[in-house]
């Protein structure tokens, strides 16, 4: 199995619904978007996927949620913007163009801080 990795930061506010304390506030992160492609076959130029693509595609998905609310992002308007939720969102934005590529699974961590992320991860096949 191969893979490859990229990761991009974006600065963020949001609230939570529910029984969430003081995170039913908007408050902001700093959250950090890691991806992982998977895949058991390499291209006939030595690559699993072209990784700087991948890397531009990350940047644009970071970029169109850097300094917004969440909560008013299209696509996370209707949902409680945890960070499953988020990383549910960006597996979904991303998987679009790379389902038919011949790659096995994308999994897309959002860390909230240096010590707590959640992540989706599932097939592309």
């Amino acid at each position: 199995m191969y893979e490859i990795y990229v990761a991009a930061r974006f600065e963020a506010a949001h609230r939570l619904a529910g029984d969430f304390g003081p995170a039913v506030r908007t408050h902001g992160h700093t959250y950090r978007m890691e991806v992982i492609l998977r895949g058991q076959h390499l291209r006939d130029d030595g690559t699993l996927y072209d990784i700087g693509e991948l890397g531009q595609a990350v940047e644009r998905l970071a970029g169109s949620m850097h300094y917004r609310d969440l909560n008013e992002v299209p696509g996370l308007v209707e949902v409680n913007t945890t960070a499953e939720e988020v990383a549910s969102y960006c597996w979904e934005k991303l998987a679009q163009s790379l389902c038919g590529q011949r790659l096995d699974s994308l999994t897309v961590r959002i860390w909230e801080s240096p010590d707590a992320y959640a992540a989706r991860e599932d097939s592309l096949a």
